[in-house]
């Protein structure tokens, strides 16, 4: 997904409630909050030029290819089914399956 397209779904109503919610009150998922981190290093760096990274961008954008892989491994209904949590999951972590 771009940066635009993943920050106008984070905005919706669907991207929120499908995942883990954080621990700290807030009610908001960790999927969402990835969401956010992703525009973040997407906005920085828009040529994805890779010395431009940061070690901490890296990191999330390891984090965020292992969830993705292990997600679709295990949920293959969330190319099937756009209303299922694992679809809307797979969106808020920069992940359309339809584009796949």
């Amino acid at each position: 997904m771009t940066s635009s397209e993943l920050e106008e779904w984070l905005k919706g109503e669907q991207s929120e409630g499908s995942g883990w919610s954080k621990d700290d009150g807030s009610g908001e998922t960790i999927g969402h909050e990835s969401g956010r981190k992703i525009i973040q290093i997407l906005d920085k760096n828009p040529n994805k030029d890779p010395d431009q990274y940061e070690e901490e961008d890296l990191q999330h954008m390891r984090k965020v290819v292992s969830y993705c892989k292990r997600h679709l491994a295990q949920e293959e209904k969330a190319k099937q089914n756009t209303d299922s949590k694992s679809y809307k999951s797979l969106k808020n972590w920069g992940h359309d399956p339809l584009k796949t």
